[in-house]
């Protein structure tokens, strides 16, 4: 991202100052990628004194670095600034229907490591083995120490245990009652953060991807079901109950003069109905078998109903929240993701009389948006600026779900 790009943030003068301040410069460097300290007042609007003062300490937590000089202006070229990677690190976990991935990402976002298994309806029996014989490997492999570790997100759909999806077994319903912070509370004593799958997957975007371009936009994760998450002006909108963005329950014409829910046909559980109705399974796409003319032509097809069906929602988003684009992320293959995008944006002229149009595309983020938005969390909570940040301790915090420090 160019520096003319960086968006502007605010310092204020009041209560809580010198904490406010110190996260909304480190956030300004950590977007910035590389700043110097006119940058940073300029873009906080706190005085120069300030900001020296400011970077004086992070530069002593060992929270940023000096990354050399930038040249071409008069006098003493000013200092660049830029986050240390290796300042602490983060586990962003996500839990779906159909796949777990454990991520360890640095302070910049960046994923170290990365493990993840195709595992229908796993237990949480089956999540908290794999955990358990897999971040010590992890950690060692990306030579981290543990002590530096901030924290574990977990990024989980909602209702996990009890939404009505193709080949839910019984036993599943234990997730309803699963304490996040105990299932992970070994081998590493670590505080536990718990988020929705697409508010974590939308989180990591406006932290790390296309967010840093667009102020408001409403984001689409296709996942084993169909979520939704709206950012407004920097923030995360959650609704009085927490459930903002559930476009997968939206009904819509299924095609045969009927309705039916849009995650019903628009998810990983759709695309795989569909494929094993003309005989290939979801595994076959994933691992690049459409280079298969059949198969291809096959997921063509999906894509273009797919397309169709979430027009509906999206008639509702641009009427009702008017985004500057709406982006779309998941498990899909990019290219498959591109083509959704471009075949929504051909459809939804036609779809709606909404006076502004919102368009879409892929969001810049991996399949592994909701796991590295979900390690995004402890950072966000520890270290970085939170909407609000001045006032929630006296009318209380809901802006990250449960929280809980394992012993």
């Amino acid at each position: 991202m160019t520096r003319r790009d960086v968006p502007r943030l605010s310092g204020t003068n009041l209560e809580r100052a010198a904490d406010h301040n110190q996260r909304v410069t480190l956030h300004a460097i950590r977007v910035g990628g590389s700043l110097t300290r006119v940058d940073l007042a300029r873009i906080t609007g706190l005085t120069a004194p300030a900001i020296a003062n400011i970077t004086r300490r992070l530069l002593q937590d060992g929270l940023i670095e000096e990354a050399g000089q930038r040249r071409g202006g008069r006098g003493q070229p000013p200092t660049n600034l830029e986050v240390r990677r290796d300042a602490c690190y983060s586990i962003g976990v996500n839990v779906d229907r159909d796949h777990m991935t454990i991520v360890l990402v640095d302070f910049a976002g960046d994923v170290l490591a990365r493990k993840s298994e195709e595992i229908d309806f796993a237990l949480p029996e089956d999540v908290r083995a794999l955990y358990r014989r897999s971040i010590k490997p992890m950690l060692k492999s990306a030579n981290v120490d543990p002590a530096k570790l901030v924290g574990l997100g977990v990024a989980v759909p909602d209702d996990l245990g009890s939404v009505d999806l193709p080949g839910r077994p019984a036993a599943y319903a234990a997730w309803n009652d699963v304490d996040m912070a105990e299932l992970f509370a070994q081998p590493l004593p670590l505080a536990v953060f718990v988020e929705n799958d697409a508010a974590a997957a939308a989180t990591g975007e406006m932290q790390l991807g296309l967010g840093q371009s667009f102020n408001s936009f409403f984001y689409i994760l296709i996942s084993s079901g169909l979520g939704g998450g709206f950012v407004i002006d920097g923030a995360y909108a959650r609704g009085a109950n927490g459930r903002s963005g559930e476009l997968g329950f939206m009904l819509a014409p299924d095609g045969d003069g009927g309705q039916e829910q849009v995650q019903a046909l628009v998810s990983l559980s759709g695309l795989a109905e569909h494929l094993r109705g003309e005989g290939f399974t979801l595994a076959d796409m994933l691992r690049g078998g459409n280079r298969d003319a059949a198969l291809a032509a096959c997921v063509d097809r999906w894509v273009d109903r797919a397309a169709q069906r979430l027009c509906t929602p999206l008639d509702a988003i641009n009427c009702l929240i008017n985004p500057a684009v709406v982006l779309i992320g998941g498990r899909l293959p990019s290219a498959i993701v591109e083509q959704l995008a471009e075949r929504v944006n051909a459809r939804i002229g036609d779809a709606t009389d909404a006076p502004a149009i919102a368009p879409v595309a892929r969001a810049a983020l991996s399949e592994d948006a909701p796991a590295v938005g979900a390690a995004i969390l402890p950072f966000s909570h520890f270290l970085l600026p939170k909407p609000g940040a001045l006032w929630k301790a006296a009318q209380g915090d809901g802006a990250v779900t449960r929280v809980g420090i394992p012993m």
